[in-house]
């Protein structure tokens, strides 16, 4: 056999933009996105992505040039997710809570030669502009606007045209730019910057086809889901679901932005049956008031931090199926998923969730993860006990970062992506995230799970959200110090040592923590991640406690 090679016709380069065309010809009649009283098709959102990649060409976009989004979750964002890379050029969706400064240092990294904005970005992205280097070649700016005519009538000068009047005067024949090579770059997306400044992310055509394959078949899509946008498509492209969703022909329900009144609504009237988002989103769920349980089951899919077992328990109880996952912007989606045992279903709802709360094992398709000690590279003991740093391999592991040899280095070792995650394996097998290795309080020599801290708080039934990080302490060297906001609607809030002693009651003392502050809400990222980093400038602003013995 060794005659046999490989030729044209199996050489094609995998790329998600393929499904794009097979679903209009399939489902070309049903409906692809739902937004307010507007409704498209599956063969209408095709020609309008071929419309745009073929204005994009026209104004000078070629392939490798970069071209951003500033945008929520809305049609023209859902559309740029394909008509951006037909066009040659790579995607950067920005995130658009960002502040002027941050986005003028993205554009500036990225050297985006166009930007289409949304209405309500205009300004951050106009006084973003101005903060670009008098010798910087500015991008071009189109306008993003629910009303076209609005759009039309609001274009001034800083802007070249809008968003709209690329649909219509773009090509709907357009022959797209397919990829030379699978290997050649298709996104480039920013970290969310929880744990240090933003670095770029570039994926290939063929780490995005992996992970959108890879995600369907994992959490089990069928054919023709409904599927809410309660999760940033700007956040790591939505966990590659946008390709996902198109390739199963489903129906993509856009918002710009959401509460859970607007969620079970929503759900209600469309017949919502997939979702995902942070466990912050969970949360969000559970604490409404007159939540009664769904009619119909909804999935969801959670990650990005890890989710109490007691918002788990929770979020369940009122009809909604959560799968748990694991993944980072470096994955371009989740690869690590809790694979749901049959057996697990006879067990107690509270050991359940403690189940389900796990990150569980590799997603079909991807090559590998680990627990490896961080000095020797050496697997820790499957004991659920032993703490290591959490590696990964496969096929959509980003190509690395943008202009970064060294930080793409440092974390490329032996064969493996080292995550910056601290974790355990489990004899069975199945992963736990235990901490970001920023995170783990070291105190007295101990190392301390800020996570497993607030899986206990998240217990109290006064508790709406919680995160722990590290305050300076004289004698243990640090301690813990836990950030506390409360639910809506008590009649008596719990005090500093009413948590304190809740705690003690459920954890080793030297785990404790030391100090609890209350807040109406904990700062986030865009995506729901709580900041730590911002919470450990304020513990650390507090000063030094001078602990005593426990």
């Amino acid at each position: 056999m060794d005659e046999l090679k490989p030729t044209l016709a199996s050489l094609s380069p995998l790329t998600p933009l393929a499904f794009l065309e097979r679903t209009a010809t399939v489902y070309g009649d049903c409906p692809s996105v739902i937004y307010n009283e507007m409704t498209y098709t599956w063969s209408q959102t095709h020609r309008r992505c071929l419309q745009v990649a073929s204005s994009l060409s026209s104004y000078g976009i070629k392939p490798g040039h970069v071209v951003s989004v500033v945008a929520p979750n809305i049609p023209a964002m859902y559309e740029l997710q394909f008509a951006v890379p037909m066009s040659g050029a790579i995607l950067n969706n920005i995130n658009s809570r960002l502040d002027a400064r941050t986005i003028s240092i993205l554009l500036r990294h990225s050297e985006s030669k166009l930007v289409f904005v949304d209405c309500l970005s205009r300004d951050v992205i106009l006084d973003a502009m101005s903060l670009l280097p008098p010798n910087t070649k500015r991008p071009s700016l189109v306008l993003i606007a629910d009303d076209a005519e609005a759009a039309a009538s609001s274009v001034t000068g800083d802007f070249c045209c809008s968003y709209e009047s690329m649909v219509e005067k773009g090509d709907p024949g357009f022959r797209w730019v397919q990829p030379r090579s699978e290997w050649d770059p298709m996104v480039l997306n920013y970290t969310s910057g929880t744990t240090s400044s933003p670095k770029g992310v570039v994926h290939c055509h063929r780490g995005i086809f992996t992970i959108a394959v890879g995600s369907l078949i994992d959490w089990g899509v069928p054919k023709q889901p409904v599927y809410l946008w309660t999760l940033p498509i700007f956040h790591a492209n939505g966990w590659s679901y946008p390709w996902g969703i198109a390739a199963v022909g489903g129906t993509n329900i856009c918002l710009r932005k959401f509460d859970a009144p607007t969620i079970y609504s929503l759900i209600k009237l469309h017949g919502v049956t997939h979702m995902c988002g942070a466990p912050v989103v969970l949360t969000m769920l559970t604490n409404t008031t007159n939540n009664e349980p769904l009619k119909n089951p909804v999935q969801i899919l959670t990650a990005g931090a890890p989710p109490p077992s007691a918002v788990l328990f929770r979020t369940e109880s009122l009809g909604f199926v959560v799968s748990h996952g694991y993944g980072l912007t470096e994955t371009a989606g989740l690869v690590v998923s809790c694979a749901w045992k049959p057996k697990w279903n006879t067990f107690p709802a509270s050991e359940r969730a403690g189940l389900k709360s796990r990150q569980g094992v590799k997603i079909v398709g991807f090559t590998g993860i680990d627990v490896v000690d961080p000095k020797s590279g050496k697997s820790v003991k499957r004991d659920g006990v032993a703490l290591g740093e959490v590696v990964l391999s496969g096929g959509c592991i980003m190509l690395g970062y943008l202009k970064d040899p060294i930080g793409t280095s440092m974390c490329m070792k032996d064969g493996w992506f080292y995550t910056g995650d601290v974790g355990v394996m489990h004899s069975d097998g199945y992963l736990e995230i235990k901490d970001r290795s920023k995170d783990v309080i070291i105190s007295g020599g101990e190392n301390i799970s800020s996570v497993e801290i607030e899986s206990v708080l998240y217990t109290h039934p006064a508790v709406n959200e919680a995160a722990v990080v590290a305050r300076p302490d004289e004698y243990w060297g640090e301690t813990p110090c836990a950030f506390v906001g409360f639910k809506d609607g008590l009649t008596q809030k719990p005090r500093e040592k009413d948590i304190i002693d809740f705690c003690r009651e459920k954890m080793p003392h030297y785990m404790v923590p030391r100090t609890v502050v209350f807040k109406d809400e904990l700062p986030k990222t865009s995506t729901g991640k709580i900041q730590k980093f911002v919470l450990r400038e304020i513990a650390k602003g507090m000063g030094s406690s001078k602990g005593s013995r426990m």
